[in-house]
């Protein structure tokens, strides 16, 4: 700071988001579309982030299903597996944990990373787990892990539909363990970045001190269904 200057405190610095996760029953093997309350906001938007994409995340006792829509697009997807970091995707950051008060990876977390497509013939989405900088140690699950990715492309952007088992994130145990770390992102080389909260200029790829919560709220039955008084 200096000759009056001050340093603008990205709004998202200030706060630490906990986002309730709805149970839901999916075929993973199969397309899926999660209904309207399993939408994630995108806080990024505090910080001028454009709002492009939509995701919504559901959780079952076998693992996480995500569902994303990028809209908005006029130019062609760019993706490439030999530059990954640099092609249009969806980044996802997982910690079965919930270790917010470090900030080196542990072995129980997680990067992904998927795009809506690869292959000499761009048609296949592609899905893969990456190291973390840094991390005090890699997960074990690294090599692997295997999740199930579904793409669609249109003349708008794309749409992608993944389910990350619990036998790929090392640590999941939704039975003990309902908050786990959790950061998002989708990069567009033409449309830039959006993402869940804190922004690319902040060290999200590396650092879980940086990453929200999601909370895996209890399955709901019909006989038992859950009600929320009003208060006031």
């Amino acid at each position: 700071m200096s000759n009056g200057e001050l340093t603008q405190i990205p709004r998202n610095l200030l706060f630490r988001y906990r986002f309730p996760i709805s149970a839901v029953t999916i075929n993973a093997a199969q397309w899926f579309d999660l209904p309207e309350h399993c939408r994630l906001p995108a806080l990024g938007r505090l910080e001028g982030q454009r709002g492009y994409a939509e995701w919504r995340i559901g959780w079952q006792s076998t693992g996480l299903a995500f569902h994303l829509d990028v809209t908005g697009k006029q130019q062609s997807l760019w993706c490439r597996t030999t530059q990954l970091l640099e092609s249009d995707g969806c980044h996802l950051w997982i910690d079965t944990r919930n270790t917010q008060s470090v900030h080196r990876a542990t072995r129980y977390c997680h990067y992904l990373l998927a795009m809506p497509m690869s292959g000499p013939t761009q048609q296949t989405p592609f899905v893969t787990m990456l190291k973390i900088n840094r991390a005090r140690e890699d997960s074990p699950n690294m090599n692997r892990a295997k999740s199930t990715l579904h793409g669609k492309i249109n003349a708008q952007g794309y749409s992608l539909r993944w389910f990350i088992p619990g036998a790929a994130l090392n640590g999941w145990d939704p039975q003990e363990q309902t908050q786990l770390g959790f950061c998002c992102a989708v990069a567009d080389r033409e449309l830039g970045w959006q993402t869940l909260a804190t922004g690319p200029e902040l060290p999200i790829f590396e650092d879980p001190s940086l990453w929200s919560t999601i909370d895996l709220q209890p399955p709901t039955t019909p006989e038992k269904p859950t009600r929320s008084k009003k208060t006031g």
